[in-house]
């Protein structure tokens, strides 16, 4: 391989993990305002396979194209203009999502400012871990519903790759916190921050718990009508955030009917955030959970290890050293 060249897992077409093929490509460079980052390791999110199936952020790419949006490594090159960041710092981000960010790969090239510095006391393999899900709970919870202490918050499927930083982010704020998890992981949410505990296995949440001020739901209604049964469980004015399934005309008007506010939601590049985040997992007030770590040409098991839906934490691609 040579200096112009490098590895990354490409698909030609949407389907199974068939298509998946690791490959040489040309190496990027960075344009102006740009850095080149050699990446160490690369997290999947839910969002990779389903754009791979032709689902998720497939009708934003062009083909061929490289998944992957998390991205930990260092700073080769950079652009002109470039005056945050400099070669050989450590750095992690999602950058250009919904845009492609070619995050399978040995190289990635993007603006120096949809980056933030590797939070000091993670490696590679964790840091990695943490830019999608991370900022997709900060955004929900900080930004979105300006989680205050003392509120009740709601979070389904709260032991996955978001999940388990929202419930952190909650705590950390100062709200009692109810999580959606089967029972063995009850112990570790706990840990993390959680008051209370649901297993969804054997108890609707919607039974069991009223007064919510604010629902972060990760699963929606296209699997579990978890976001129309989340309106039964907020209080009059409290708000829904319905992440993955977004808003449908149902909802709305159920949610009207119920008095309560809801939001769709999509997360996006931020650095600042990634900074703040940095911040707090290098003092200690926020885990990073990586459940399994797999090589760059085992990416169809790493896919199909976050398809199952059943991941404690983050799975991550190990690609460099």
């Amino acid at each position: 391989m040579s200096e112009d060249t490098m590895r990354a897992v490409t698909i030609s077409e949407f389907g199974g993990a068939e298509v998946l093929t690791v490959e040489e490509v040309a190496r990027p460079e960075p344009l102006p305002t740009e850095v080149l980052v050699r990446v160490h390791a690369a997290g999947i999110n839910p969002v990779d396979w389903k754009t791979r199936e032709g689902q998720g952020m497939a009708g934003l790419q062009t083909l061929p194209l490289i998944l992957g949006w998390d991205v930990s490594g260092v700073v080769e090159k950079v652009g002109f203009g470039v005056t945050t960041l400099k070669v050989g710092d450590e750095v992690y981000g999602m950058p250009w999502f919904p845009r492609a960010a070619g995050g399978y790969a040995e190289y990635v090239t993007a603006p120096a400012r949809q980056w933030a510095r590797k939070p000091a006391t993670l490696d590679h393999a964790h840091a990695a871990a943490v830019p999608l899900a991370a900022l997709t709970a900060w955004q929900t919870v900080v930004d979105t519903a300006h989680v205050q202490a003392g509120q009740r918050v709601l979070i389904t499927a709260a032991a996955g790759g978001v999940g388990h930083f929202a419930v952190q982010f909650a705590r950390h704020l100062g709200a009692h916190v109810i999580a959606t998890a089967s029972a063995a992981r009850h112990p570790w949410l706990k840990e993390l921050g959680a008051d209370e505990a649901i297993d969804y296995t054997t108890t609707r949440f919607e039974d069991v718990v009223k007064d919510v001020d604010v629902v972060i739901d990760l699963v929606g209604d296209a699997h579990d009508n978890t976001s129309t049964r989340s309106l039964k469980v907020l209080r009059p004015g409290g708000l829904l955030v319905a992440v993955p399934s977004g808003v449908s005309p149902d909802l709305t008007r159920a949610a009207e009917a119920a008095d309560v506010r809801l939001t769709a939601y999509l997360v996006e590049p931020d650095g600042p955030a990634l900074t703040a985040i940095a911040g707090l997992i290098d003092a200690g007030e926020v885990a990073v959970e990586v459940e399994e770590t797999f090589p760059l040409e085992q990416v169809g098991t790493a896919q199909a290890h976050v398809q199952a839906g059943r991941t404690r934490g983050k799975v991550v691609l190990t690609v460099t050293d």
